[in-house]
């Protein structure tokens, strides 16, 4: 019974987790903006989002869990460089920026839409006699 309230929740929860790995991923990128060679990362997240529900799927067989950072990982690439600089720095400051913003509005809006199914399975459990 706990498992069919759960499932419904299992996509977002790992889209939160995969937001919260790309959100720890760009933060490096911007704290390296200085280094002196360093390449900026980024995963696909479509592809890792899919990889994760299907080793979900079979971690329900198997009992085995793949970490998010391991599933970023498995998608992950170099950052498109822009423009190249001296000391053969890849990270684009605009573009970094502009991705940790968006990545911040959408592990929100996950939290929401969590925060709200959570809602709606709360309400519908509540006891409605008290008329």
């Amino acid at each position: 019974m706990l498992d069919r309230l759960t499932t419904g929740l299992e996509f977002q929860t790992q889209a939160l987790l995969l937001r919260a790995e790309r959100q720890r991923m760009l933060a490096g990128n911007i704290a390296n903006a200085d280094t002196p060679g360093y390449q900026a990362h980024d995963f696909d997240f479509a592809s890792a989002l899919r990889n994760a529900t299907s080793a979900a799927q079979q971690a329900q067989a198997t009992g085995q869990r793949a970490s998010p950072t391991e599933l970023a990982q498995s998608t992950a690439r170099f950052a498109l460089q822009a423009q190249t600089s001296l000391d053969s720095n890849g990270v684009d400051m605009d573009r970094e920026r502009a991705a940790f913003a968006d990545n911040s509005l959408r592990y929100e809006a996950t939290l929401r839409f969590i925060n709200g199914s959570l809602r709606t399975l709360q309400d519908a459990m509540k006891s409605h006699n008290s008329a």
